[in-house]
């Protein structure tokens, strides 16, 4: 005899997910709308803002591509990010297995683990005449010295995701290793870093995003350089154009689009990494 099992709805649960889409949703349905729409059609009505456009140009995009220097502030936002990902990737999770191996078994190794964790909760707002100063003293008032400040500013959450991830990876992997002759360095390179791919792939999204949105520290070290990256050309929107939201808009659909379409492309490992790699 078959019994018929009556589905229950966690309404609560439900309601809060439909709000959290809309949420989503309704900010970036004004984006697309307003950047397709001509200044013309821009009313203070609601109505007025909410419709869609008359008639979908890409005028809008390429006057916002010709005023920010797009081709030239996309260049310089890809190699910061890029440059700063990959170098994270490689640096943090060294750092992040030398002392999740240890920090269990070596006192001095869970005070530095400490210690540097204790670094996300320093404000920038302290760090940002120093950090000012001491690059210009060392000429790095550029890229580079974007990127080192970076791979500081990120290392304390990355340390806890590496560290987190390796609970899940066995010693006796790394024990089997050195008993086949394996130094540190090889176990490390040809074993623990190739099973760490989802937690790399969320390293790599969660740095990528900060750095690529970032305007702060481009700001305030690169100024004066003549370089900008995409959120600081997009400042420009907001004394030059007044009140022609279209244009700024549409440069940030085309900021979006480098991160989603990678986004994308490392989800599945992203997934993975956070369910596998959370701190125990």
């Amino acid at each position: 005899m078959n019994v018929k099992v009556k589905e229950r709805y966690n309404w609560p649960v439900t309601i809060l997910l439909i709000l959290g889409l809309i949420t989503v949703i309704f900010p970036l349905y004004m984006t697309i709308v307003i950047a397709f729409k001509q200044p013309s059609e821009m009313t203070n009505s609601i109505a007025g803002i909410l419709s869609l456009p008359k008639s979908w140009s890409l005028s809008n995009f390429s006057e916002a591509m010709r005023v920010t220097d797009f081709w030239r502030s996309l260049r310089n936002s890809l190699l910061i990010t890029g440059v700063t990902v990959v170098l994270s990737i490689l640096l943090h999770s060294m750092v992040g297995y030398a002392i999740g191996r240890n920090k269990a078994k070596k006192k001095w190794y869970n005070l530095a683990y400490l210690y540097i964790v204790s670094g996300m909760f320093v404000p920038f707002a302290i760090l940002m005449m120093p950090l000012v100063k001491q690059t210009a003293q060392w000429g790095i008032a550029n890229i580079i010295g974007v990127i080192l400040c970076y791979l500081v500013f990120y290392m304390p959450m990355n340390l806890m995701l590496y560290s987190g991830y390796l609970v899940n990876i066995p010693v006796a992997l790394e024990e089997a290793a050195r008993v086949d002759g394996a130094t540190t360095w090889t176990t490390y390179w040809k074993i623990i870093f190739p099973i760490m791919s989802p937690m790399h792939a969320t390293v790599a999204v969660i740095t990528a995003l900060s750095v690529w949105n970032d305007v702060m520290t481009p700001l305030v070290i690169m100024s004066g350089s003549g370089l900008n990256t995409l959120p600081l050309a997009q400042m420009s929107f907001q004394t030059q154009f007044g009140t022609n939201y279209n244009l700024a808009f549409a440069s940030y659909l085309l900021a979006l689009l480098p991160l989603l379409i990678f986004y994308i492309i490392c989800q599945k490992q992203i997934l993975n990494g956070v369910v596998n790699g959370a701190v125990k």
